[in-house]
């Protein structure tokens, strides 16, 4: 599934950074699930516009393939300039309610 969101944010919004990490080993899932996930996101297409639009771009892009699968997404968007200010990092992901041994 990393796979299929990677191409197709790829294709759609021509990232100059993308990373999209399976979390579901973190969670109550476990390894091999596909349930979590992280996605970071650097584009131009994100200049001008504001964080719920991104993230609306971000999902409408992927609503297919996650839709009904994943229990949760992080999505860090961000134009090249803003994510040079940040040292290129992403924030952590918060600990989930369902994870193990909580």
């Amino acid at each position: 599934m990393e796979q299929q969101i990677t191409d197709l944010l790829t294709q759609a919004l021509l990232p100059t950074f993308i990373e999209v990490d399976n979390e579901s080993y973190l969670h109550s899932s476990g390894k091999g699930g596909h349930s979590h996930f992280k996605i970071t996101l650097v584009s131009d297409a994100f200049v001008g516009k504001t964080l719920v639009a991104r993230h609306r771009m971000v999902q409408s892009v992927i609503k297919a393939t996650t839709d009904g699968v994943v229990h949760a997404l992080g999505i860090h968007t961000y134009t090249p300039e803003e994510w040079q200010s940040r040292g290129g990092v992403a924030p952590d992901s918060p600990t989930c309610a369902g994870h193990k041994g909580h």
